[in-house]
């Protein structure tokens, strides 16, 4: 197994999500904070509640785990907040959880933190209904990290440790050994019923199926397995928050429409790291570049605009937009160019007039904005925040 890599510098600080925390817990008896693991759940809550507090449990730890084998009894007394981490390895206590929020007398309060199982979820909407505000924690952003970064974060991606890594080689080590731990150990104990080197190759596939519209019969034929399997395997890493499945959009335009999924691998530091590609050097000269930037940015405005509903939109006939974003009843839409000076194209025009766009952006990795066409501007990639928010 690869060790860890050593931190340059301390972790990141993500304030704005600590007061999204903040304010959820000012309205909700309950939140659950929930993303894969590794990417600061933990940091986090360790800045609300001091892990040393008898109100800290920590589900792998043995101990923690050995002073909830009673949960009512454990829980029951204790006042202010509460935070239970890992909490997928203990799915019975939200049952205990909804009679404990569900007291007249309101004496504790409730910060759960989950590595994003299915069963989670599950379990969380059955038995804490109307009662659990749920956030979802992501990989750290520009706005974050600084915008001068946007090639760093771009090559390591945006898990906290691999960032921050002290070096190029460290940051890819991390990465290796995050890898290797997901598929040997957290996805099997997540519920992903496979071989970890089965799952190995599925994210391999993935990572080269990387900004493409998903078709299961390749993989399944490649695996020796179903397509309903391919599928399954492909659901299970999205609701872990290691990939995505953006949905396409359709209109009713009298047009042949693409209605199945683009896949991306959501971090693009682990794309980097499955397709080998250690430094930004590599990312540049690999056939994948492109569409790595593209998921890169994706995630990155994601982030930032927090819509209400994305996809993506594309015809048979050539026409397509990276991302459309509902928003406040707004689409907005947004192209990714790897380009010096993008231009207008035939298929933006078509974008803005089929899809009724109220404005599009064309991000590009350039150092100044421009307007290409009324309600069309080409924004630098990292000024995204700043033009998404």
């Amino acid at each position: 197994m690869v060790a860890c890599a050593a931190m340059a510098s301390p972790l990141i600080r993500r304030r704005r999500l600590e007061s999204a925390v903040r304010t959820a817990l000012a309205r909700s008896r309950a939140v659950a904070l929930i993303g894969p693991r590794q990417i600061g759940k933990t940091t986090l809550a360790e800045t609300l509640l001091p892990a040393a507090s008898r109100n800290y449990f920590d589900l792998e730890d043995p101990l923690d785990l050995q002073r909830l084998e009673e949960p009512k009894t454990t829980l029951a007394p204790l006042r202010g907040l509460v935070v239970i981490d890992e909490v997928q390895r203990a799915p019975d206590l939200f049952t205990v959880l909804r009679v404990l929020i569900d007291r007249s007398d309101r004496p504790g309060q409730f910060l759960i933190l989950g590595s994003a199982s299915p069963a989670l979820l599950r379990q969380s909407s059955e038995s804490l209904a109307g009662r659990l505000e749920v956030i979802e924690i992501d990989g750290l952003a520009l706005a974050e990290t600084g915008t001068h970064t946007l090639d760093k974060l771009w090559s390591r991606g945006g898990y906290p440790r691999s960032f921050v890594a002290a070096d190029d080689v460290a940051s890819f080590a991390w990465r290796e050994s995050f890898v290797q731990l997901a598929v040997e150990r957290d996805l099997p104990a997540l519920g992903l019923g496979a071989s970890p080197a089965a799952v190995r190759r599925f994210w391999t596939m993935l990572a080269h199926y990387h900004g493409q519209i998903w078709n299961a019969a390749d993989p399944a034929r490649s695996l020796g397995i179903s397509e309903s399997t391919v599928r399954r395997y492909l659901d299970f890493l999205t609701d872990t928050f290691l990939v995505r499945q953006l949905q396409p959009w359709y209109e009713n335009l009298g047009k042949r429409q693409v209605k199945a999924p683009k896949v991306y691998v959501r971090d693009s530091g682990l794309l980097h790291a499955i397709l080998r590609l250690d430094t930004i050097d590599d990312v540049l000269a690999h056939p994948k570049s492109g569409a790595s930037w593209e998921g890169f940015l994706i995630e990155q405005a994601l982030h930032h605009a927090r819509p209400d509903e994305a996809f993506f939109w594309a015809t048979h006939q050539g026409a397509e937009l990276d991302l459309l974003m509902l928003k406040r009843g707004r689409r907005i839409g947004i192209e990714f160019k790897r380009a010096d000076a993008p231009g207008l194209t035939p298929s933006m025009r078509i974008a803005m007039s089929d899809l009724r766009l109220d404005r599009l952006l064309v991000v590009y990795p350039g150092v100044k904005a421009y307007t290409l066409a009324a309600g069309v501007e080409a924004i630098p990639a990292e000024s995204v925040a700043e033009f998404v928010a």
